[in-house]
């Protein structure tokens, strides 16, 4: 009988503080993989998830420590004492696929260079036969021009094309296993379809048991077989995939399930796993009653018209060559005052440039943007300033790291002279806070101490604080787990109804649009292709493209598969 390729017995690992105290990351953990199996480890932030994939490739960081159990792969034991393995390698029996191409692989090498190392290294051949090794990898990835695409370097490939040579260095050595930490999650929806394609096609074509670590349902559902659900480092629920998704046991598999937003129905409001505290309902009342004060509806209202963005320069001498790259090309649509307006499209289609001309941090080349009748251009000042703010994909970035949370917040209350003392703009950054489900005393911590949902909601509290007319959102919870996703879909709902807040929402993922938006702009290469209401577009689609897009969204429904071929 063939041995499991990854087989976790009461798994627990521990994590020694200086003051003597143990955090347990992962407690009593039991899980396998079969050969051509996809097993899937779901889970929020600070599951457990990462830290079990870390301590069977031997890449726990100290001071964590496996402190019990038994982890073997390919039946061959992993010494827990040390995290190494017994005739094990990492790479030659163990793959790993991550989430960011970028930093699997080296910038300063070409893909030749790093794959042909892998397999020299390993199996100890020749430049010419890890050569031809390589050639076929790629074709087997369906990286096209795989001959011209040795020679390249990362940053001359796409997402997808980065994605697929990572893949392709985990298939060197033929592995036993590959762990695939969040491999699509970055993604658009349309490389995502394929890299899922790929993935079950290793597990179907070459029998490679893969462990698929990821927070999104629809790519379970999509490409396992089975499913464990975690919650704070323990199982609590596992089994096939059709019978976990389709009738969860645990009350919490059941929230997480119930929270992930569908393609084919739209909810008044998302479920979340966890209720939201007493004072959150009260404070967003009381911040709606601050941004309405003064303000007229019609302010939030946007239009665009014709707008163009070029970057690179025109040639102004007879003979020399114009080097111009026109980003959007002729967009036109208006947002209504309390109306929230998606934008979708794949990367490189213009949704942030058209997002950054709107918010004035890139300039038109030609076109206008007006805000309740009035236009706007890349310098602004005052008011029509405060009247629109955005909320960036990377809340990381959006922080300042060297002011508290509360200090940030009031900031700009203060710059715009929305309180009259400094004890003022201090208690609006706190009600703030409270407003987006955050406690008043996590006020005094700076930003690196919160996690990426909650960073996501000082963002949103920080926008919030000039009491703006109109939000740009810029993919808001593209890396969010799905509970925090729902509680920040639903706290931006709450806010244009309660507050008439006019929204630009721009994402890749159609479900989650589909769940927020009332209108729908679909774009494609600097174009909008096709614009109408949400039920409408979803309903019948009339662009080709938007088609395409609607077909390869991961679903909870499709959990039916036939093998895939690898191309």
């Amino acid at each position: 009988m063939q041995p499991a390729a990854l087989a976790i017995t009461d798994l627990t690992v521990d994590y020694p503080l200086a003051d003597g105290s143990v955090i347990t990351a992962v407690s009593g953990v039991n899980l396998s993989v079969a050969p051509g199996e996809i097993h899937a480890l779901v889970g929020e932030s600070g599951a457990g998830k990462t830290t079990i994939g870390n301590a069977l490739m031997g890449l726990l960081q100290a001071p964590g420590r496996v402190a019990k159990g038994r982890i073997e792969i390919g039946g061959k034991p992993v010494d827990i004492r040390t995290g190494r393995t017994e005739g094990i390698v990492q790479g030659r029996d163990v793959g790993a696929i991550f989430q960011d191409p970028m930093t699997s692989l080296n910038p300063l090498f070409t893909v030749e260079s790093q794959l042909g190392e892998t397999m020299r290294h390993h199996l100890g051949i020749g430049r010419a036969e890890a050569r031809k090794r390589s050639l076929a990898l790629l074709r087997a990835v369906g990286i096209p021009e795989p001959e011209r695409r040795l020679k390249s370097y990362p940053h001359q490939l796409s997402g997808g094309q980065r994605q697929r040579v990572v893949i392709a260095a985990a298939l060197c050595c033929d592995p036993k296993l590959i762990v695939a930490d969040e491999p699509t999650t970055a993604l658009d929806v349309s490389v995502q379809a394929q890299i899922l394609k790929l993935i079950r096609g290793l597990a179907d074509e070459r029998g490679v048991g893969i462990l698929l670590v990821t927070h999104n349902m629809g790519v379970v559902a999509e490409v396992a077989d089975r499913v464990t659900i975690m919650l704070k480092g323990k199982v609590v629920e596992s089994g096939p995939v059709a019978q976990v998704l389709g009738a969860p046991q645990h009350p919490y598999a059941r929230a997480l399930i119930g929270a992930v937003p569908r393609i084919d129905v739209k909810l008044p409001r998302l479920p979340v796993p966890a209720q939201e505290s007493a004072g959150a309902a009260a404070a967003r009342e009381q911040v709606r009653a601050r941004m309405g004060a003064g303000n007229e509806a019609q302010a939030g209202a946007l239009s665009v018209d014709d707008l163009v963005v070029e970057y690179g320069a025109r040639g102004w001498l007879p003979g020399t060559n114009s080097r111009v790259f026109r980003a959007v090309k002729g967009v036109s649509f208006n947002v209504q005052p309390g109306e929230i307006f998606g934008l979708v499209g794949e990367s490189g289609c213009g949704k942030t440039t058209v997002a950054n001309t709107i918010a004035g941090l890139a300039r038109s080349t030609s076109g206008s943007v007006t805000l309740g009748g009035q236009p706007i251009g890349a310098k602004r000042r005052g008011a029509a300033r405060r009247a629109l703010q955005m909320v960036f994909q990377d809340p990381y970035s959006a922080l300042n790291p060297r002011l508290r949370v509360t200090t940030a917040i009031a900031e700009p209350v203060a710059f715009y002279h929305l309180a009259a003392t400094k004890a003022e703009a201090v208690e609006d950054a706190a009600l703030l806070l409270e407003a987006v489900g955050l406690d008043r005393a996590a006020g005094a911590r700076f930003p690196h101490a919160f996690s990426g949902g909650q960073r996501q909601r000082i963002a949103i509290a920080r926008a919030l604080a000039p009491r703006p007319r109109f939000l740009v959102c810029d993919e808001p919870t593209s890396s969010l787990d799905v509970s925090v996703q729902a509680q920040i879909l639903n706290l931006l709902k709450d806010l244009r109804d309660l507050a008439g807040l006019s929204i630009l929402f721009i994402s890749h993922d159609l479900a989650v649009v589909r769940q927020m938006c009332d209108r729908i702009a679909v774009m494609k290469s600097g174009e909008i292709v096709e614009q109408a209401p949400t039920e409408e577009l979803f309903a019948a689609p009339t662009h080709p493209y938007t088609r395409e897009l609607l077909s390869l969204v991961p679903s909870l429904d499709k959990i039916a598969r036939d093998p895939v071929a690898l191309g």
